[in-house]
């Protein structure tokens, strides 16, 4: 039975190394010639202004979490929608539990200020 997975295994393990390889070689053969003039930020000619390696504010983040799951709250409502009639009213009150969820989590970003932006 196992047999039957190595071709699986090895297809897996030729496309980590066509993945890993060239980036391995790109670092060990390529050249290394560092300066201040390559190191800087580009800002469109111009010198940068401030230190690129800055730190964001969290908020950043928290509104970027915010986008992906109500992103993907989207995408689970059409395939949803679609079937709805199929999965009756199980499908239904699963779909408010999920939706429940979110808004809880939504609301304790609310709550904790994560939306405010000053």
């Amino acid at each position: 039975m196992l047999e039957n997975y190595l071709p699986i295994l090895l297809f897996i393990i030729i496309g980590i190394g066509f993945g890993v390889l060239p980036l391995l070689a790109g670092f060990v053969l390529g050249p290394r010639h560092p300066d201040s003039e390559k190191r800087s930020a580009y800002e469109c000619g111009f010198e940068p202004f401030e230190d690129a390696h800055m730190k964001f504010d969290v908020r950043y983040y928290l509104v970027a979490i915010l986008f992906i799951i109500f992103d993907l709250e989207i995408a689970f409502l059409f395939p949803w929608a679609i079937v709805l009639d199929e999965i009756g009213v199980f499908g239904l009150l699963a779909m408010f539990l999920f939706l429940g969820i979110l808004v809880v989590g939504f609301v304790y970003e609310w709550k904790k200020g994560a939306l405010e932006w000053e």
